[in-house]
């Protein structure tokens, strides 16, 4: 049976960056039913922020809503019920961006990625639309299970430049998907199995910019037993590479910490 298992920790954090004066990035988490969303707003002056703060508001009323319900059911029934449910309400999200983009001049141009993870028994629902990102870091070992949606990341996959020209490219940002840039959305949608331990990382392209994926992994391996210590250690360590953009991450522990209470007693000892 689909089901929300009871070990689910969650810890969100959100920063403005060390340049820009507003933080356009837009985080939600709701850990009692396994959900987490999380947004990276496009325009100028305060529109991508209306525009994140939209979809998050959008997206996550509907699977509040609908989520719930669905942790009844047999698992396949829920995921193909759950998909369902985030196509409807990213397409809601979508019509609402998209309207106030073109009918409020203080909004004109505005858009936002959106990246979404749902936990059923067992499993992990991600759906994104452009290139804010989903890790998964398992046994010590770091994952990016989302695919950008960006020219950078379709030029890659053409193999029509490397990965180190993709690394020095002044295009990283332009994204080919995101909420209310079209009258309509095609949001990618994937399941995967959850395993006990495993630690999620959604965040903004203001994370993974600023830091490659090997020193993301290794400061979840330093850090990931505290999810608040690890998230603030990312976004420091972003910031002090530059913080060139808004930088906002959410860590979800899918089932017991394999320390517990008793690691972190072994790590007090171990600092005295």
């Amino acid at each position: 049976m689909a089901k929300q298992t009871p070990a689910v920790e969650m810890l969100s954090l959100s920063d403005p960056g060390m340049v820009r004066a507003l933080n356009e990035d837009s985080v939600f988490t709701a850990a009692d039913i396994g959900l987490a969303i999380l947004a990276d707003g496009m325009g100028g002056y305060s529109a991508g922020e209306v525009a994140s703060a939209m979809a998050i508001d959008t997206v996550s009323k509907e699977l509040l809503g609908s989520l719930p319900g669905l942790q009844g059911e047999p698992l396949d029934e829920a995921t193909a019920d759950l998909h369902e449910d985030i196509e409807f309400a990213v397409g809601r999200a979508n019509e609402a961006v998209h309207y106030a983009s073109h009918n409020d001049p203080d909004c004109e141009g505005m858009g936002t990625t959106l990246v979404v993870a749902a936990l059923l028994d067992g499993q992990i629902t991600v759906a994104h639309v452009g290139d804010s990102r989903l890790y998964r870091f398992r046994a010590g070992v770091l994952e990016q299970v989302t695919r950008d949606h960006s020219w950078l990341d379709e030029q890659l996959a053409l193999g029509v430049i490397t990965p180190e020209q993709a690394m020095a490219s002044r295009y990283k940002n332009i994204v080919t998907r995101g909420i209310g840039i079209e009258e309509t959305v095609d949001v990618e949608i994937h399941d995967y199995p959850a395993e006990q331990g495993d630690i999620y990382l959604l965040c903004s392209d203001g994370l993974s910019d600023m830091i490659e994926d090997p020193d993301i992994e290794r400061l979840l391996g330093e850090h990931g037993q505290d999810l608040a210590d690890a998230a603030r250690h990312l976004i420091d360590q972003a910031n002090e590479n530059g913080g060139r953009d808004n930088v906002s991450v959410v860590l979800i522990r899918y089932g017991d910490n394999p320390k517990g209470w008793l690691g972190k007693l072994g790590g007090m000892f171990a600092r005295k």
